[in-house]
């Protein structure tokens, strides 16, 4: 039986507690096939997400803070001033909030910054993409999901119990067949995936989705605030907004704070707020958090230079770690090496840290079975300098990853050989 090997307590602490009881045969049987193998044989003994801990000079591509926001000292002195204002609130359901509460002044103007009419704050991007699909769907409506789009849709049309039918990754033409076949019902993407790093066929998904009478939710998670003017994001970028029905997005990105956030029509918001479970049974986000918020979309709405910057870092790094020889897909500023399987990416992680670069490694079920990768995601607050070394990291490893062997690169030479 698989054990985990845990720091021994004090032992104080082991005299006055009671032994745990006994887990069910079916939990030990479920742990030892899903998880203890993969851990011995895969992993090597050790969890897969713990590698080095980063010190003073470690260069960042593990955050998703992509303008570099966290620490902003504008933000901070509206989210301090709020902490020493607020000293009586109600936690209570973001359902009962009035009005009059400064949540739905923020609200408000995130709707108003991405050309849309109202909007729900949420819990987390998760929260709000589990809320809105329950309140749009249901056993009677068709999902079309795109094959790539985050966990937290597939997981919102469970919990509408609506039938998820994919398609091919920003494939409309499958989108096209689909829809004909099954009838209307709600289009779901991202408007640039998590782990490529590629950006939506929004163009043409709206297009299929208009012509068969459906409606269309786009996440803007890794586009709110790093696309479009004033960073209203990508449907906005491409002049799709009116377009489209519903746009969700996790304040967890560029925002670089604990919320999530889905616009609505007006006349829709009541019933939305009935519906949705994560806003009847969480409690709403506290003040400094909507404060916080509230001062993060003046900053993002000016932060131009702060966006420019973003792109110079991700047009260098993408063309040169290409021209080193790794496989890197997409055009946004998701950087993935996917290297294959679980042990190959720990070998990728453990030599990116070992030379101060620290990246994300991603693995089942947040990728496909041997498409692990680590993740790069490039930020506003990095360096030239930094860049240099991550760049000068990247030659040095090569020879010892092989990223030209990787099956990312052996897809995509066949890709060239059939576009020739």
């Amino acid at each position: 039986m698989f054990e985990v090997q845990e720091s021994p307590a004090p032992a104080a602490l082991t005299a006055r507690r009671p032994a745990d009881p006994p887990l069910t045969s079916h939990l030990y049987a479920r742990i030892e096939k899903d998880f203890a193998r993969r851990f011995q044989e895969e992993w090597g003994g050790r969890p897969i997400t713990r590698g080095r801990t980063p010190g003073p000079d470690a260069i960042r591509l593990d955050s998703n803070d992509y303008l570099g926001l966290t620490g902003h000292p504008e933000i901070l002195d509206a989210v301090v001033a709020a902490l020493r204002e607020d000293a009586h609130f109600s936690i209570q359901s973001g359902v009962f909030l009035l009005d009059a509460h400064p949540s739905r002044a923020v609200e408000k103007s995130l709707a108003l910054s991405m050309g849309k009419d109202d909007g729900l704050l949420c819990q987390s991007g998760y929260a709000a993409n589990l809320g809105l699909l329950q309140a749009i769907a249901d056993e009677h409506t068709p999902v079309y999901i795109d094959s790539l789009a985050h966990m937290s849709l597939w997981q919102g049309a469970q919990m509408a119990r609506a039938p998820a039918r994919p398609f091919r990754h920003n494939d409309a033409d499958h989108l096209d067949r689909l829809l004909a076949r099954g009838g209307p019902g709600v289009v779901i993407v991202d408007s640039v995936y998590s782990t490529t790093g590629a950006r939506c066929a929004l163009g043409e998904i709206v297009e299929v989705t208009e012509r068969h009478n459906s409606m269309i939710v786009v996440d803007e998670s890794h586009s709110l605030g790093t696309h479009g003017s004033q960073g209203a994001g990508l449907c906005a970028e491409l002049g799709l907004t009116d377009r489209v029905h519903f746009i969700t997005a996790s304040l967890a990105k560029a925002f670089a704070g604990r919320g999530g956030y889905f616009t609505v029509p007006k006349e829709l918001r009541d019933y939305v707020l009935t519906q949705s479970f994560p806003s009847i049974f969480s409690s709403c986000l506290l003040p400094h958090e909507i404060a916080g918020f509230s001062a993060t979309l003046q900053v993002i709405r000016a932060g131009e230079a702060l966006r420019q910057r973003l792109w110079r870092y991700v047009h260098r790094l993408r063309s040169e770690l290409r021209s080193i020889g790794y496989p890197i897909e997409g055009s946004e500023q998701i950087l993935a090496l996917e290297i294959g399987t679980e042990s190959a990416a720990m070998v990728l992680r453990d030599a990116l840290e070992a030379q101060g670069v620290f990246g994300a490694i991603f693995f089942p079920p947040a990728t496909s079975r041997n498409r692990s990768m680590v993740r790069l995601t490039v930020s506003a607050a990095l360096t030239d300098s930094e860049i240099d070394q991550v760049l000068e990291v990247a030659r040095e490893i090569a020879p010892q990853v092989k990223p030209w062997t990787w099956p990312a690169a052996r897809r995509a030479a066949g890709r060239s050989a059939a576009a020739a």
